[in-house]
């Protein structure tokens, strides 16, 4: 079989909100495989979770038995990825010679959650407030997590110098660093797929720091951002990163605990994935808010609602956490995201009725 063309995974979802570049990864990952009239693709119960879609043919979901759906390919029901409950709730069944290909629901998550998470918030700072340790203290992340952290972030706080043009991180890299920019100004820049052009998301000042995402996500960088100015940056290492600041931050939750909380009125659903993942299913009655536009949306959420956020495995619910964190709002990470829930308590268009 030839490669797969991009044109071809651009037909699916989520895969058709991936930069080219992240494309390009999943294409050259994928399995492809031919299946012949009558043989299960899977059956209802197997755990294995790779996004599987329909390329040619016809498929008959069951369920004891009985056909409950037929998915023919290039309609609008084989966009999204077979019957993609984990454990499988039917069995899929060729009803014609088809071909599929399988997506490993890792990667693909991963490559979601760095596509994101790429954008900042920008945030005016007065350039006359240059107390930047008193700026950091009063934000969000430092009046969340215990005294005796704060106390072991200043002392594990390692300065650098930097000058003008100096790239602090670069995308495409690995994570190694939190930056707190203790003074001077920078550029947050992203490349384009397909192309050298970068564009201009952000500039920082004093006070604010950036590089988290990543580290959370345990994702490659997903912008580069330059020094504009020389000044003084703080950082901490991604270990000392999660364990001072983002461990704190993050409340992990079980299904069977967090369910309660729900059903006793002291927590809502929130699934932070695209509209496609949740439209195939959803936990019922979350609320929905797709993680791309949570910097630009997070103001239509309740401060005084506590929010348990949830995706597919807790990778980009965890992200989110921290960025709903910093911004003062109550959250808790559903752990292992949607891997530990009942298909009782989910609905959807591949939910059976």
């Amino acid at each position: 079989m030839s490669k797969i063309a991009i044109s071809q995974l651009r037909f699916f979802q989520p895969l058709d909100t991936l930069t080219s570049d992240n494309l390009n990864e999943i294409a050259q990952k994928l399995q492809y495989l031919e299946i012949p009239k009558g043989d299960n693709i899977f059956i209802q119960g197997d755990k294995d979770d790779d996004h599987i879609y329909l390329l040619k043919g016809t498929v008959e979901l069951r369920e004891n038995g009985n056909v409950v759906k037929e998915i023919k390919a290039g309609t609008e029901d084989a966009k999204v990825a077979l019957a993609h409950i984990i454990p499988r709730n039917f069995n899929a069944v060729a009803k014609t010679p088809v071909a599929v290909i399988t997506v490993d629901s890792d990667l693909l998550d991963m490559m979601l959650t760095w596509d994101q998470t790429s954008s900042f918030q920008v945030e005016e700072v007065s350039s006359a407030d240059d107390d930047w340790m008193a700026q950091l203290l009063s934000s969000e992340i430092f009046r969340r997590i215990p005294p005796a952290n704060i106390q072991a972030v200043f002392t594990s706080l390692e300065d650098i110098q930097v000058k003008p043009g100096d790239a602090i991180i670069k995308q495409d890299e690995p994570g190694d660093y939190f930056y707190i920019i203790k003074s001077g100004r920078c550029m947050v820049t992203r490349r384009m797929p397909g192309s050298d052009k970068e564009i201009k998301l952000a500039e920082l000042n004093t006070g604010q720091s950036f590089g988290e995402e990543a580290l959370i996500s345990d994702a490659p960088r997903n912008a580069t951002v330059v020094m504009l100015t020389k000044g003084v940056l703080s950082r901490l290492s991604k270990d000392q990163f999660l364990e001072l600041l983002n461990a704190p931050m993050q409340n992990i939750v079980g299904f069977t605990t967090a369910k309660a909380k729900v059903e006793a009125g002291e927590a809502q659903w929130l699934d932070i994935r695209l509209p496609a993942e949740y439209a195939s299913a959803h936990i019922k009655g979350s609320q929905h808010l797709p993680m791309i536009f949570l910097r630009m949306k997070m103001k239509e959420l309740d401060k005084n609602t506590h929010y348990i956020v949830y995706c597919d495995t807790g990778r980009r619910s965890s992200s989110a956490s921290f960025i709903l964190s910093e911004n003062g709002y109550n959250v808790s990470v559903l752990e292992n995201g949607l891997k530990d829930v009942d298909t009782a308590e989910m609905e959807g268009k591949d939910i059976a009725a």
